[in-house]
Order: structure tokens, then C-alpha cells, then sequence
């Protein structure tokens, strides 16, 4: 089977007056259709710059990172963000929610970039306040809800467009034990359903929902 994920030596680092700083160094990982994988270490470890570069957010690395068999290191800006679109749903630990738009629009917002019908926009995002419990927020802003309920309504934006890859940064920082025990059941429902997981995380118990860690240290792998 094709991996989802193939990096092959991918390095980040910084320029500065004494040489350069490596975030990330050698970086060699796969990832199969279906996994449900975290990834654990220290604080500057390097964790949350590796999502960021899978999820293309990030494009000052070297080395190759492939995507589905599409050679992401050697595509343009315009190519990385079709395929951004095509496969990923990114969750972020400060929500990234669009202050001035309801959560209905937030969750349509997605589904317009894709360039999906109106009509058909309107049903797939009834049915993900429904699957997600949040139909009676559809009207609020983000600043009406509490922690809890705007990361639930950022994972629905996330997979409202039913990505192969989801890459979550540290899901459940921002929330108390329940809400984020939500959030990972919520995950586990997904990826049983067949969506590839990538999360990064300071949790144990978090780490535990998946079914493989790989842990960093000082930008390197060091277990897997």
C-alpha cells in the first residue's frame, strides 16, 4: 500500500549570524492510509513546525515530502495549496475561527473555497451541525461560545469537507478534561471511520486514542 505520508530527509532550520538553527533534522517517517498517529516531545522538539510543514503551511524546508505519491517538494505555491484543499483538514490550538462570521458560515467557508454548489453546501453543513451537536449555534459568533464549543465547531470545519488527513496541533490545550476527552472520542470515531490522523500533543492519554507515537527531541526522531 502507497503511504498517505512519505518524508525522506526533511530538514528545517533558520539562518543567523553564527550558522544556522535546525528545527527539524533528517526527518524520515511514513504514514499509512488510517493511522491514527502523535506526536510527542518537549517543547521545541520540533513537533508543531512538522505539522505545519505537512500541512503546507510552512514552505521553507528541504528535503522530499510526498503526499498521496504527489512529490509535494517539487510543486509551486498554487499546486500545494490544491492539494492543501484536496486532502487536509488542519485543527488548530487556538481555534482559527473567523471572529465576524457565524458558525454556519465558518463551516461553509471550507466547502465555498472548493467551489461546491450552494444548494449542496447548505445540506453538507446541516448535516455536520448535526452530526456535531451544534445546531443550536449556527447562528452565534465565535466570541458567544465557550472554549469547548469553539474547538468542536473548528474540528467540524476540519472535516466538514471530509479530508483524507486530518492534522491536529495540540486539539485539546485550550480545553478542561471533558471537553477534550469529547474531542478525542470525536478523532477516534473518524479515523475508525477511515480518516488518517496526525496530531501533536503534551498528553499521554491523548496519545493514547491513536495507535502509534513517535516522539522528537531537539528536532530528530528519536522513537517511533
Amino acid at each position: 500500500m502507497e503511504p498517505l505520508i512519505r518524508l525522506r530527509n526533511l530538514e528545517r532550520f533558520y539562518e543567523n549570524p553564527h550558522g544556522r538553527t535546525y528545527v527539524l533534522r533528517r526527518i524520515n517517517l511514513e504514514v499509512q492510509p488510517g493511522e491514527f498517529v502523535s506526536a510527542m516531545g518537549p517543547s521545541g522538539a520540533g513537533k508543531s513546525t512538522l505539522l505545519h510543514i505537512l500541512g503546507m503551511l510552512d514552505g521553507g524546508w528541504q528535503g522530499e515530502y510526498f503526499l498521496d505519491g504527489h512529490p509535494v517538494h517539487d510543486l509551486n505555491r498554487k499546486r500545494r495549496n490544491a492539494l492543501h484543499k484536496e486532502f487536509i483538514g488542519f485543527v488548530f490550538q487556538s481555534y482559527h475561527l473567523l471572529d465576524d462570521l457565524t458558525v454556519y458560515e465558518n463551516l461553509d467557508l471550507p466547502l465555498s473555497y472548493k467551489g461546491i454548489k450552494r444548494k449542496e453546501r447548505e445540506s453538507m453543513v446541516c448535516d455536520t451541525l448535526d452530526r456535531f451537536n451544534i445546531v443550536g449555534k449556527r447562528d452565534l459568533f465565535p466570541n458567544q461560545l465557550s472554549g469547548g464549543q469553539q474547538q468542536l465547531v473548528a474540528v467540524a470545519r476540519a472535516v466538514i469537507t471530509n479530508p483524507r488527513l486530518i492534522l491536529a496541533d495540540e486539539p485539546t490545550g485550550n480545553l478542561h478534561t471533558s471537553q477534550g476527552q469529547e474531542i478525542m472520542e470525536l478523532f477516534q470515531r473518524l479515523n475508525a471511520e477511515g480518516t488518517t490522523i496526525l496530531q501533536v500533543t503534551h498528553s499521554e492519554a491523548n496519545a493514547a486514542f491513536g495507535n502509534r507515537v513517535i516522539n522528537l527531541l531537539d528536532g530528530w526522531i528519536v522513537d517511533d
